[in-house]
């Protein structure tokens, strides 16, 4: 509330749209009315608004006696269902020699238009009036961008030093910026981080974005912030517990582990006989598939939930469950093809370390991945509320012996080697994509270099013309020979 001495100098205010005198204590449409254009803050000052009972125009005492009865009736505004959203506000009684003032603060909503009586009033300078249905839409718009998502927030009990300082000067913006403007950046850590979402200026802390991708230990300011994984025995979770472990701290430390262990616990391979003399080997889960779908699960994740992300594991299925269920424009009916993002600078931040894209097609890889494994398509559970359930079933023998006559495995190789095997092997001599597709029995060029080739590059592989990666010239060949 203002202060005693501030209200003898606000009664003087040139800021006339953030003061409303009266002397009148009976009518109450006019109070109701100037609470709700206080609330709408049509000049966008984000200052607070006061009513201010007892004092003339010229902003005189007027020498009223603001007893309990006017206190309640003024306080009672707030509540009672004619101002819609409620109006943030409190009411207090001032005494001076002169007189005493009952003083209305409302602070402005972030949630506008606020209605009295179903009408958007609003304040144009001194005056009073009811809002144009331009007015209304600016207002409306106004509303939409106070909504700020929940990484956006700040996380008001942690300090600068619980991010990972070090880190993101060394390693995140030098991925954002070049070193040219980082070099030339002359702003402290904390205006640096504030211009990318990781700092709150006006609260002097992280947000809960920086806090999530850079905290030292994120899961003291949010309890749910971890990976559980559970291999059970059986096909349900009654079965025996045959391994457990927990990914917890920044997502900068815990993706990178998450990749690894799906790679290296998760993912088995095995040789299938396909004749007397030959065999192939297939896999019980597309790598690159499993990680989409914990990836997104980080993403998309209810960070504010204290249920962590399950990563469950049984005999022949893998079951995926994070807090949150479908968010913003995305619904039931038009999953998968619309997506909205929970929690935007964890998503950008994530696309930086190319752990995501961020293109849409997340669900619509994984289905095509599983398919060339072999497996059967992912059950996605969308109808809950409160979370969101991925089931991947392992590959079977009738699938693959299914998957073998019918032509539709692209993705098992036709002899014991792997895809990536091949492609290394046939590209000792320079290849173009297209023979390189052809070899490893594909046809469609662009997936093909999508979950083949692009994983392998730069590591494995390397073009002849690096320098035009989409030239009609470009090879491939393998590195170090």
């Amino acid at each position: 509330m203002i202060a005693h001495n501030e209200i003898l100098d606000l009664l003087k205010s040139t800021e006339s749209y953030r003061v409303e005198r009266t002397t009148s204590t009976g009518n109450m449409d006019k109070f109701c009315e100037a609470i709700c254009a206080f609330s709408n803050d049509m000049p966008g000052s984000r200052k607070n608004g006061y009513l201010i009972i007892g004092a003339n125009d010229d902003g005189s005492l007027a020498g009223m006696k603001v007893d309990d009865a006017l206190l309640k009736k003024i306080s009672g505004i707030r509540s009672d269902g004619n101002i819609l959203p409620l109006p943030t506000m409190s009411v207090d009684r001032f005494s001076y020699p002169e007189g005493d003032l009952l003083v209305a603060e409302v602070r402005p909503s972030d949630l506008p238009p606020v209605r009295y009586r179903g009408r958007a009033f609003i304040r144009i300078g001194p005056r009073r009036d009811i809002a144009t249905e331009a007015e209304e839409r600016i207002l409306a718009e106004r509303r939409c961008s106070f909504m700020a998502t929940f990484d956006a927030t700040p996380c008001l009990n942690a300090k600068i030093e619980d991010l990972d300082v070090d880190y993101i000067q060394s390693s995140y913006l030098p991925k954002i910026f070049d070193a040219e403007t980082i070099a030339d950046d002359a702003r402290d850590i904390k205006e640096q981080l504030a211009s990318i979402h990781l700092f709150d200026r006006d609260n002097d802390c992280p947000t809960y974005a920086g806090i999530i991708l850079f905290g030292t230990n994120p899961k003291y300011f949010l309890m749910g912030d971890y990976v559980q994984f559970v291999r059970f025995a059986g096909k349900d979770k009654g079965g025996e517990i045959l391994n457990e472990r927990q990914f917890e701290g920044p997502l900068y430390r815990m993706l990178p582990a998450l990749e690894s262990f799906v790679k290296d616990a998760i993912i088995t391979q095995r040789p299938v006989p396909e004749s007397l003399f030959r065999e192939r080997t297939v896999w019980n889960y597309p790598e690159g598939a499993i990680r989409e779908l914990v990836m997104n699960a980080c993403m998309h994740r209810d960070y504010q939930s204290n249920m962590p992300i399950r990563l469950y594991q049984f005999d022949d299925y893998i079951e995926i469950m994070n807090a949150g269920g479908l968010y913003g424009e995305a619904r039931p009916e038009n999953f998968p093809s619309v997506n909205d993002y929970r929690n935007p600078l964890v998503a950008e931040a994530m696309k930086v370390g190319k752990y995501v894209n961020k293109f849409n097609r997340g669900v619509t890889r994984v289905q095509e991945m599983l398919k060339d494994n072999g497996n059967p398509s992912a059950e996605f559970d969308v109808n809950t509320i409160t979370a969101f359930r991925v089931k991947v079933s392992a590959t079977t023998e009738a699938d693959l012996s299914a998957g073998h006559k019918s032509g539709t495995s692209q993705g098992t190789s036709q002899d014991s080697r792997t895809i990536e095997e091949k492609i290394i092997e046939f590209c000792k001599e320079p290849r173009t994509l297209a023979e390189i597709t052809a070899y490893c029995g594909f046809q469609d060029k662009r997936k093909f270099r999508e979950r083949y080739l692009n994983p392998i590059l730069g590591t494995r592989i390397q073009m002849t013309i690096p320098d035009k990666p989409t030239s009609r010239f470009q090879k491939y060949t393998t590195i170090g020979l």
